[in-house]
């Protein structure tokens, strides 16, 4: 089966990650590695990466991703804004490869005007400044599919290809497949019908062994609204049968699908969606 679970909040420290997961009894985690809100912050000590690593031991080393601030545009136009990006990216890889965790996400950007081409390209060039300037080999960077909101970046599985095509990282770069956001940008899950087209065509454009990771996350708005909004499994637009047809679906039994949802500090709304997608299993035959 899928290996469920969520992105989890670091504050009081990195570790402490692993205590908020097991409180939902999840099995894949999501983190920042830092404060996405800010553009510097201080090193990781060494104590840090130890509790970490000793507590990932300890929660039987479930997969974990990590995700990039999300102040970072490495399409960005602005000199001052795309430096500071470039080195804060080459930052993430750093932090990121220090804790042994093998894949950081990150959102594509936004051209900002400069057209989707010239966007693609921008931001390509300054991903693989960004890789080389980190001087990291063991991370994999996942481009996260988005709504299309905007200028954003990487709505279409032709633009995730072309990323992934002329990067010169390409063979090491990966995709992490946002349910909600690839709906918002128009793919259809809600139908056996929809679903098997949707996936048939990121493995003809892309290639399913691009897929490293889901965020899996119901839409508040409809198909093909370009708006990126979450909401909880079986509340939004997409509903539960797209959620059943993902989670029994033999081509996904072991990739790490994590919930993005809104929820606060007792963690009773992870609790709830996991219980939801957990019984989608059941009722196909599966194992919870």
């Amino acid at each position: 089966m899928p290996l469920l679970g969520a992105h989890m909040s670091i504050a009081g420290g990195l570790h402490l990650a692993f205590r908020r997961i097991k409180k939902v009894q999840g099995e894949a985690l999501q983190i920042f590695t830092r404060n996405q809100r800010q553009w510097r912050t201080p090193p990781l000590s060494r104590e840090m990466v130890n509790l970490f690593r000793n507590h990932w031991e300890e929660s039987g080393q479930m997969p974990v991703a990590a995700h990039d601030s999300y102040l970072i545009n490495l399409a960005a136009t602005d000199p001052v804004i795309l430096e500071k990006s470039v080195t804060a990216f080459a930052d993430e890889l750093h932090r990121t490869d220090a804790l042994g965790i093998p894949f950081l996400i990150t959102h594509p950007g936004s051209h900002l005007g400069q057209g989707l081409e010239a966007g693609l390209d921008h931001f390509i060039r300054n991903l693989d400044r960004a890789i080389a300037l980190s001087k990291t080999s063991t991370v994999s960077v996942l481009i996260e599919t988005t709504a299309g909101q905007g200028t954003n970046l990487g709505s279409s599985f032709e633009e995730i290809s072309y990323i992934l095509s002329n990067s010169q990282y390409g063979d090491a770069l990966g995709v992490c497949f946002d349910t909600s956001h690839t709906f918002a940008a128009g793919y259809d899950i809600r139908t056996q019908e929809a679903y098997a087209h949707t996936f048939a065509s990121f493995d003809q454009i892309i290639g399913l062994d691009r897929l490293k990771f889901f965020h899996i996350n119901d839409s508040k708005q409809p198909l093909g609204s370009r708006v990126d909004r979450h909401e909880h499994i079986g509340k939004g637009k997409i509903g539960l049968e797209g959620f059943r047809l993902l989670l029994n679906d033999g081509k996904f039994q072991r990739h790490p699908m994590v919930l993005e949802t809104p929820k606060g500090k007792d963690l009773k709304e992870d609790k709830k969606n996991l219980k939801v997608l957990r019984s989608l299993i059941k009722a196909a035959g599966g194992r919870s």
